[in-house]
């Protein structure tokens, strides 16, 4: 691994990109540093900046497709050498940029024989494809082969519902995030008596931004985030203290029966704050899969209370959540520890 000879300034805060490059048209990279910080800053920017660029940067992809005489998914179709599940899998491959919003459609309408690339997808003026090249479909007799689309901007991930089939209409996986994957790792060194930190930031891209424009769309959102806190009002705040007060003299919350309640019997809260300062401790805070943290998310589950206050039926309802993610849960929460903590208030 080669080390970069970095010049680090020791009076303003400064950012730098020391290395780029375009390994691909749908893969770029990008590392830069930021220093100089104190001791601990590195890693709270770093995980901060993290979860920014994986999960608040918005993406297009296509999301639904539809064509004539599809008795179902899995299914082919004479002179078309992929099946439709295929097809579908290529389409989700789609790397697109745009800046809509809501939904626009979009069509393929080819003649074969021969290949049908990205290049054949016929795109509203605010949509361009990254990749031309992208292989969608091979046709080996002379056919028509019309595919209606459906193209979307969001973020995060989108799994289709098998039971969402419309018109005939396919809805198609949708990864809307543009980065591939985002790594921080920190460099410490002496300046005198104080010891200060170097962040380092590595960015992989799709293609339909630079990791450059990643970091500073992941910088805006991140800050947009934080900006009710900067505009609360004094009056507001000493309502929300008052209120605050208020609740730690009600009556303990009453904690779900789970199956696994016996152990959550040896728990007890040492303060009555703690109960109310559960709803001040966000689900992502806990290290939880991608998939149990996107579960929760949309049950509208944010915080441990939330998570505490529902039983293991009612998780059990939540879609594509199973047993075993119950007991993820508690292994990964430490709930013991949770409870032990002796908070500030």
């Amino acid at each position: 691994m080669v080390r970069e000879k970095v010049t680090i300034s020791t009076r303003t805060l400064q950012w730098k990109c020391i290395k780029s490059r375009d390994d691909s048209k749908r893969l770029y990279y990008g590392r830069f540093i930021l220093s100089p910080l104190m001791k601990g800053q590195a890693d709270t920017i770093g995980i901060a900046m993290r979860r920014a660029l994986l999960g608040e940067i918005e993406g297009t992809r296509i999301t639904r497709a539809k064509s004539e005489n599809i008795a179902h998914e899995f299914s082919t179709r004479a002179g078309i050498q992929e099946s439709v599940h295929e097809i579908l899998i290529n389409l989700k491959e789609i790397v697109l940029r745009s800046n809509l919003y809501g939904t626009r459609d979009a069509s393929i309408c080819v003649k074969g024989p021969g290949y049908v690339t990205a290049q054949d997808i016929i795109l509203p003026p605010s949509v361009e494809i990254i990749d031309n090249t992208q292989h969608i479909a091979s046709l080996t007799e002379p056919m028509d082969l019309c595919i209606e689309l459906q193209i979307e901007r969001n973020r995060g991930y989108r799994k289709k519902q098998p039971n969402k089939i419309q018109d005939g209409s396919y809805p198609i996986d949708a990864v809307f995030m543009p980065v591939r994957n985002a790594n921080h790792s920190v460099h410490s060194y002496g300046n005198g008596n104080e010891e200060q930190e170097i962040l380092f930031l590595e960015i992989w891209t799709d293609g339909s931004l630079t990791p450059k424009e990643a970091l500073h769309e992941a910088s805006r959102n991140l800050i947009n985030l934080f900006i009710p806190f900067l505009h609360a009002e004094e009056a507001n705040l000493h309502a929300d203290e008052e209120n605050f007060h208020l609740e730690n003299n009600q009556d303990k919350v009453t904690l779900p029966l789970f199956t696994f309640q016996n152990r959550l019997a040896k728990l007890k809260l040492r303060k009555n704050q703690k109960e109310t300062t559960l709803k001040y401790i966000f689900i992502d805070q806990s290290d939880l899969t991608p998939r149990i943290y996107n579960c929760l998310k949309r049950s509208n589950i944010h915080t441990l209370l939330d998570l505490l206050n529902k039983s293991q039926e009612d998780l059990m309802k939540i879609q594509d959540f199973r047993i075993e993610d119950v007991k993820h849960i508690l292994a990964i929460l430490e709930i013991e520890k949770h409870f032990a903590i002796d908070y500030p208030f």
